[in-house]
């Protein structure tokens, strides 16, 4: 679901997330998620039903492998649960129950974000097993996995919806609603699911069990938690809490809400930051107003709390358009300084393979899977994420400090780890510019290797050109 635009935990979750205990699984042993992990990651986000032809678990499977060419440590699944039946919308908005046309009427999917049931896998995607061995396929890679969850709303043709209708939200009539923006008191438009009660303790009492029961019974590393911001944030610090109680996990926030740091998450989104690149693309920002984010971003947050930087997910590919579309000859250069700012990058699914159309939502669709440049991109900027201190963006995220270029169309910064050092420096504009700035000598270019030699004054850029760099020759 679509959202808005990144805490000290309390002293048992931070335990708990420092633990080196070592959890097993059927098929492996895997060292839980921590800190350290976190600090160096890639999340990848896979879309099941578009990722291949066949639309299954077992089909990505075999090709987690070649995910850690591009340095992913955290899998985060797209919802795995079935898709409710009644009230399943069409690409339209229209529901599928008005399609005349058998034929028509099956090619819709529906959303992945109406659930039907909690504990079980959508049988267009596998079984179980399938899933299980996907999860120990990861972990022997290396790899652990978050899924998505849903916990703000369910499908129409969930059992609770028949057995307790008390735990959904209803109106005067008594009718079970779907879910409202209270800032016009109207329907958000996600009529394709029922909103849920969460003034009932026995609703989530429930829902916290389903969220044990993936955990206990198939070691998934966390969740990634849509719409997070229309739940009560206490929900999640006794939820958490009570996960953490099996083992590690990493919680991510599909939200900008800052208490929800403090109630158990370890990541949010940076949609604020993702649209201010978009815009600055657009011509409409400049660097000035990506400082001010910056800026605002270490004042709000604590030193713990960090972000999920992208240049694309599902709901931006389907909704909004692909990468090309919005970023066009500044793809690389975005992509670039995505991975560069604190924080931890994502890739969504096709978007290693330059996937340049718009994955239908509510149908069956499939990406491409020729690598091409920016594969190549994506591996040596994986690479330098994971070995590289200067590029960490977690719990002990590695110092960002911004460097003046007398030129509000060129954006320089550093970051700066132990004894590792990078630059940044790219035009972030679509004309030549010229800039100045405190840097010269000779420096390696960490995605070229090669070197490259700047003076003071009047350094030019053409139009989005950049440049990743190391005064050190051993980086």
């Amino acid at each position: 679901m679509k959202t808005s635009i990144l805490a000290v935990f309390i002293s048992i979750s931070f335990i708990s997330c420092q633990s080196n205990t070592v959890v097993s699984s059927e098929a492996n042993m895997t060292t839980p998620i921590n800190d350290s992990v976190l600090e160096s990651a890639v999340i990848y986000e896979v879309n099941i039903r578009q990722y291949s032809k066949q639309g299954t678990f077992e089909a990505f499977t075999k090709d987690i492998p070649s995910l850690k060419d591009l340095g992913v440590k955290i899998i985060w699944l797209m919802p795995i649960n079935p898709i409710s039946k009644i009230k399943r919308k069409a690409t339209d908005g229209s529901f599928t129950s008005d399609i005349a046309d058998d034929v028509e009427r099956k090619k819709y999917l529906g959303s992945y974000y109406s659930v039907s049931d909690y504990k079980a896998v959508n049988p267009e995607f596998g079984s179980k097993d399938d899933l299980k061995n996907l999860i120990e396929t990861a972990h022997q890679n290396d790899i652990y996995v978050i899924i998505d969850w849903v916990p703000n709303h369910t499908g129409w043709d969930h059992p609770w919806i028949y057995a307790h209708p008390e735990w959904y939200t209803q109106n005067e009539q008594g009718d079970i609603i779907d879910p409202i923006n209270p800032d016009t008191g109207k329907s958000w438009g996600w009529t394709d699911t029922a909103d849920l009660n969460y003034d009932n303790t026995d609703m989530q009492n429930e829902m916290i069990n389903d969220l044990i029961y993936w955990v206990e019974n198939f070691n998934i590393d966390g969740y990634r938690m849509d719409v997070a911001h229309k739940v009560p944030p206490k929900f999640f610090n006794r939820a958490i809490l009570e996960l953490r109680k099996i083992k590690p996990l990493f919680m991510l926030a599909e939200a900008e809400q800052q208490d929800l740091f403090r109630n158990g998450f370890d990541m949010q989104y940076a949609w604020e930051g993702h649209h201010i690149l978009n815009s600055i693309v657009k011509g409409t920002s400049n660097t000035k107003d990506f400082d001010v984010y910056i800026n605002q971003q270490n004042n709000l947050l604590e030193a713990t709390d960090f972000k999920m930087n992208f240049v694309t997910n599902h709901d931006e590919n389907s909704w909004n358009g692909t990468v090309k579309e919005r970023l066009g000859d500044a793809s690389d250069m975005i992509t670039t300084l995505v991975y560069s700012i604190p924080g931890m990058p994502l890739i969504y699914s096709g978007q290693e393979y330059d996937l340049n159309h718009r994955l239908k939502f509510f149908e069956k669709d499939s990406i491409p899977k020729t690598k091409g440049n920016t594969w190549d991109l994506l591996t040596k900027l994986g690479a330098l994420k994971n070995t590289n201190p200067a590029f960490h963006g977690g719990k002990s995220s590695a110092n960002y400090e911004r460097l003046p270029t007398a030129n509000d169309q060129v954006m320089a910064f550093r970051r700066t780890k132990d004894d590792a050092e990078i630059y940044f420096i790219g035009n972030l504009s679509n004309v030549n510019q010229t800039y100045s700035m405190n840097l010269e000598g000779t420096y390696r270019d960490l995605l070229k290797d090669t070197m490259i030699t700047f003076d003071q004054d009047n350094i030019k850029l053409a139009p989005w050109e950049y440049h990743l760099v190391s005064k050190k020759s051993n980086e």
